[in-house]
């Protein structure tokens, strides 16, 4: 009997640190499930009986009701998504495969919530609008203007077409960029041919174009040439002519009056007079009636 009295305290002894053990745990397992630790680059969903009560999306530790509400996570950074790649026909009727990618974010993580509700479903509607935008904005243009919208230009018209579709899921699309816009294989050699004709065509236009032009400064300068060489022609000739009527003025006036025409008659019979004096011989013979005669026998 006494052996029984002194085992009884200890076994109570024991009872109590087993019930504070299963106290801690309790609690432990309360204190786990109360508190929400939300990271930099991640929503946080605090749902109660499937419904969205808030959204955490600074990060740091929060309260939720244990056992009642459950937490879900959503990305908070940038994602990518890389469509597949798929043939698209430009305005001219001509194929080409494009190779894109999608740089988007979840905008309002509750409204991503509501209608989509995962990142799958997510991906595709994202598939399926940038598919299409890409398909309408390709359709609508040539094939060189497609290649010559590859700096850019072509992944801001995509990004226009879809406009603010993509608000109503939640999802804002940062970016659609093009890795890859290219002919089809089996007709690419065909197309680089024609290409390089065309190309050889408009060479040639030019070339021809250049050189009629180049004609054309020709013809136009060579008449300004005939045109200036004449009016110099022309204009000699007017000088020689007053040159000439100057010197039949002066030869007129200076013949005109007697006290010189006797001066100006000596002078010219002596010209002709050395003219006439030609090789070693310098002995000229006169007649007395020659007129150059009469001019030295009136010398006295």
């Amino acid at each position: 009997m006494e052996e029984n009295l002194e085992r009884y305290p200890k076994k109570s002894g024991a009872g109590k640190w087993i019930v504070l053990g299963v106290i801690v745990f309790v609690l432990f397992i309360i204190s786990q499930t109360c508190f929400v630790i939300t990271e930099q680059n991640e929503y946080k969903l605090i749902k109660q009986f499937g419904k969205v009560e808030r959204v955490v999306s600074e990060p740091g530790i929060s309260l939720k009701i244990p056992f009642i509400q459950t937490t879900d996570t959503l990305p908070k950074e940038i994602l990518m998504y890389d469509l597949q790649p798929s043939d698209v026909i430009t305005m001219d009727k001509k194929t080409m495969v494009c190779d894109s990618y999608v740089l988007w974010k979840i905008s309002d993580p509750q409204k991503f919530v509501q209608t989509l509700n995962s990142k799958t479903y997510a991906e595709d509607r994202i598939n399926t609008t940038v598919y299409n935008a890409i398909k309408n904005v390709i359709s609508s243009m040539e094939q060189t203007e497609v290649i010559s919208g590859r700096d850019g230009g072509l992944s801001e018209k995509i990004r226009t077409n879809i406009g603010t579709s993509m608000e109503q899921y939640g999802i804002d699309l940062i970016s659609v960029e093009t890795k890859h816009l290219d002919l089809p294989s089996d007709n690419k050699s065909a197309v680089y041919e024609r290409m390089i004709s065309e190309r050889n065509n408009i060479a040639a236009q030019y070339t021809a174009e250049g050189e009629a032009e180049a004609t054309k400064i020709r013809t136009q300068t060579d008449n300004e040439v005939a045109i200036r060489l004449s009016e110099a022609e022309a204009e000699a000739e007017k000088i020689i002519a007053e040159g000439e009527a100057e010197y039949m003025r002066i030869l007129s006036a200076a013949y005109g009056d007697e006290s010189r025409s006797e001066f100006y008659t000596f002078v010219r019979s002596l010209d002709a007079a050395k003219a006439s004096l030609t090789g070693k011989n310098k002995t000229v013979i006169l007649s007395e009636d020659s007129p150059m005669a009469a001019i030295f026998n009136t010398i006295k």
